[in-house]
């Protein structure tokens, strides 16, 4: 079979279902190739599920700091309702709904592995051999996101491991859980499954901080609260060798220096690497850089290649499923012929939430970076629990607000929230990063009271003493 599209993608998660609907919308014709569930990983291994698992233990906390509420929390959650909703919000592992939902929005999907052959061109294998080629006329879009990677780690390979699949799957809580990597994945799982059971969990990060990505600060209140819960964090622990007896016996993992911690399973989250190894590539002559991730330019473009990109986590340039549906907006338009300003398709406002309690949430550049990368800063901060609101979440909220200014300019270079559903006040900091609006003119936008978002006044008051002092 053979049949022809403006537009084929390869991988229908969220980048790529979005960047085939924005063709349709445009008026073009698409067709998207899934070899798995249409939906891809965040909708039933990463965001959903994950997130599913913590809120239970979330909300019966933020009831706990309430002194007067407090009372009333005689019991805890229901851990078998909390995996029964999970499983509602990953639709049990069936993906009828979001292929409804692509065929309604006039989407062709083709089930099978898709691979180029040459320019334009996509070669479908599906389950039962049959091959169907797709081609494309205006262009190809790769999407095809990401999967957990596994470090050259001694024993490692040989023996049965969880990644995100596996523990936003478990059908029960072990009672001991073994962490690999203090990443989003690591940090929020084992929040979520020592407050749903597990006897003991341990975090072995060989960094120096928690969510190195961030600022300082951040690592050292993630730690502290994941301290308050049970966690134990071991930071600058190196595993060197890895071992299991038997198949379903306790796992060890030997750290340099020697220590040994066990475990009745071990989650590796240390990192994520595209599968691009088998799309053919090499047919058009594009070479995947370090962990399988394609190059793409601010339009999202192979170099070279005007006709093939990439959106999503398989460019490597922020793997995050709000990043990779923004991205295939840009895609969307530009097949479509529409000019599209790029200014915004790197990561310098790119917005980030963990969701562990309390929450982690930041846009833009940290202050390290805004320093590296040559900007004269200002830093000011502030203890969101502090303000009215915070202080009305009860007992126990505090965290820092932050924010990064660019001392030249008076605008914001970024933002960093931690604190109880700082998530929900992101989005104002993404809009005065991208907006560049200045301070000045932010003294005017102002917060309700009593809520945690008067931070936002208070940030700019410690703003005016800095310029008062100097």
């Amino acid at each position: 079979m053979s049949d022809t599209y403006d537009v084929v993608v390869i991988g229908a998660g969220p980048a790529g279902e979005n960047a085939a609907d924005y063709a349709i919308q445009r008026g073009l014709t698409a067709a998207i190739v899934e070899a798995e569930l249409v939906g891809g990983e965040c909708s039933y291994w990463g965001c959903m599920p994950s997130k599913a698992l913590l809120r239970p233990t979330e909300a019966l906390e933020a009831a706990k700091r309430v002194p007067a509420a407090a009372a009333a929390i005689t019991g805890e959650v229901d851990v078998a309702k909390v995996l029964q909703s999970r499983d509602a919000f990953t639709s049990n592992l069936d993906d009828q709904g979001q292929v409804d939902w692509l065929e309604g929005a006039g989407v062709r999907l083709v089930r099978g592995h898709g691979r180029l052959v040459g320019e334009n061109d996509v070669e479908v294998t599906a389950q039962d051999g049959t091959v169907t080629r797709l081609e494309a006329t205006k262009g190809v879009v790769i999407g095809v996101g990401t999967r957990a990677a596994h470090p050259p780690i001694d024993g490692l390979a040989d023996v049965r491991t969880w990644d995100n699949r596996e523990i936003t799957g478990a059908k029960e809580i072990p009672g001991r859980l073994l962490v690999l990597g203090g990443g989003v994945i690591g940090v929020e799982m084992a929040q979520a499954f020592r407050r749903l059971g597990a006897a003991e969990v341990t975090v072995l990060e060989a960094m120096d901080g928690l969510l190195p990505r961030e600022e300082p600060f951040v690592s050292d209140e993630v730690v502290a609260a994941l301290d308050a819960d049970g966690i134990t964090v071991r930071l600058g622990a190196r595993a060197e060798k890895v071992r299991r007896d038997g198949t379903d016996g306790p796992v060890t993992v030997t750290l340099a220096g020697g220590d040994e911690l066990v475990g009745d399973e071990l989650l590796v989250a240390v990192g994520r690497r595209a599968p691009t190894d088998d799309l053919g590539l090499d047919t058009v002559g594009v070479e995947p850089g370090r962990g399988g991730y394609i190059e793409v330019d601010d339009h999202l473009r192979v170099p070279g290649h005007d006709w093939l990109y990439v959106v999503g986590d398989a460019n490597g340039r922020a793997l995050l499923t709000h990043q990779g549906k923004y991205q295939a907006r840009l895609v969307g338009d530009a097949l479509a012929g529409i000019d599209v300003d790029p200014a915004w398709a790197d990561v310098t406002a790119t917005p980030r939430v963990v969701y562990t309690d309390p929450q982690v949430a930041a846009v833009g550049l940290t202050e390290a970076q805004a320093r590296e990368a040559g900007h004269d800063v200002l830093t000011v901060s502030y203890n969101v629990g502090h303000t009215a609101g915070g202080a009305l979440l009860g007992k126990g909220t505090d965290g820092t607000a932050q924010l990064v200014i660019d001392r030249e300019r008076r605008t914001i270079l970024g933002a960093t929230f931690v604190g109880p559903g700082v998530g929900e006040m992101l989005h104002a900091a993404t809009i005065a990063v991208v907006s560049e609006v200045t301070i000045e003119r932010l003294w005017h936008a102002v917060p309700p009271f009593p809520a945690v978002s008067e931070v936002w006044l208070r940030l700019l008051e410690e703003v005016r003493k800095l310029d008062l002092a100097s």
